[in-house]
């Protein structure tokens, strides 16, 4: 887990919701067709007639009349979604950057043709989520709690309240096939062609991606690669458990760098913060970086401490995706990465 996120979750008790809307205004809102949706975007996959239902990561069933149609979700889901044909009218969550384009984490979503609820953390306009007449609210969860991801706790009562039914979808402490096949359920509930020809090929890309990572570490079994982030005062360096693609790709093989168990106790399990004076604690030869806007990318890090790594100076940097998008199409190239990185890299560390 990186830095933000860390962050984010210890600044979990004291974000403003914001915006004082009362409860009332937000019913009313909601108006008397509240549930029933709309006519899906071109492109979105045809829902199905009839009843409705999911059961989540949390064990809890959500159910509807008809299949949702007016589905608000955390970027990251809905460019999943997205993968499966299956379009969202809202988001929330890091959507835009600050020179008003795609932020990685949308993946190939139209971000023009969606409502943003949020942008940072705490962030959810419940007016505007009311105004859309939801019929599902999907997020992930980043703990065994059934925290909805980026569903701000000061005012998760209030969003509930407007009527439509949540979903998560947990990558918490499991590998990343798991979520990625939850999501690729939850899509196939809400209308999406799962036998589609795009989707089997997404899913043969990513399976032989995994059979050469796997095959990459069997070949180089002491290359040694350190997940890690970047801040203005502190790098992180990330253990491999808890976090879906760091788990996976130990699975595969990988060997990673990690802080012992011990040290990353404080964390609840996630990282070790280090001082750049201490950035070089740790021996690796491929380091992966936080690729998501929250994190210093390796072209902007100026510390000389950063730039002495033997890893930094062969050129052996690539990024990391600490939220996968859960799709097929976007996680294959992840495994082909790193797999790339393993098959090229010199020992150094």
């Amino acid at each position: 887990m990186s830095n933000a996120r860390a962050t984010r979750l210890s600044r979990r008790g004291i974000l403003a919701a914001g915006g004082a809307l009362g409860l009332g205004a937000v019913l009313a809102a909601c108006g008397d067709d509240k549930g029933k949706g709309s006519a899906s975007d071109k492109g979105t996959a045809e829902a199905e007639s009839g009843p409705w239902s999911f059961k989540d990561d949390r064990g809890q069933t959500a159910k509807a009349d008809r299949t949702p149609s007016n589905i608000v979700a955390f970027v990251g889901v809905a460019a999943a979604l997205h993968d499966y044909g299956v379009e969202v009218k809202g988001v929330f969550g890091p959507t835009k950057t600050k020179d008003g384009k795609a932020d990685v984490q949308a993946g190939d979503l139209d971000i023009s043709k969606v409502t943003v609820l949020g942008n940072e953390w705490g962030q959810f306009n419940i007016e505007k989520y009311a105004a859309l007449t939801p019929d599902l609210l999907v997020s992930t969860m980043f703990d065994d709690a059934g925290t909805l991801w980026y569903v701000p706790e000061e005012s998760k009562k209030k969003i509930l309240a407007v009527g439509a039914p949540s979903v998560g979808i947990s990558v918490y402490d499991r590998q990343m096939t798991e979520p990625l096949q939850r999501m690729l359920e939850l899509a196939k509930s809400l209308g999406a062609d799962t036998t589609s020809a795009k989707i089997a090929q997404a899913k043969k890309r990513f399976e032989d991606a995994a059979a050469r990572l796997r095959a990459a570490t069997k070949a180089k079994p002491d290359i040694r690669v350190l997940a890690g982030s970047a801040s203005q005062d502190i790098f992180y360096v990330s253990g491999s458990n808890l976090s879906i693609d760091l788990e996976y790709f130990k699975a595969l093989g990988v060997n990673f760098v990690e802080p012992s168990p011990s040290v990353l106790k404080a964390s609840g399990g996630w990282f070790e913060n280090l001082s750049w004076e201490n950035v070089d604690k740790y021996k690796a030869d491929v380091i992966m970086m936080d690729n998501r806007t929250s994190a210093i990318q390796p072209a902007d890090i100026s510390e000389a401490t950063w730039k002495k790594l033997p890893a930094v100076k062969a050129g052996q940097v690539i990024a990391r995706d600490p939220e996968p998008i859960l799709s097929y199409d976007k996680c294959a190239p992840l495994l082909e990465n790193l797999a790339k990185a393993i098959e090229t890299a010199k020992k150094v560390g």
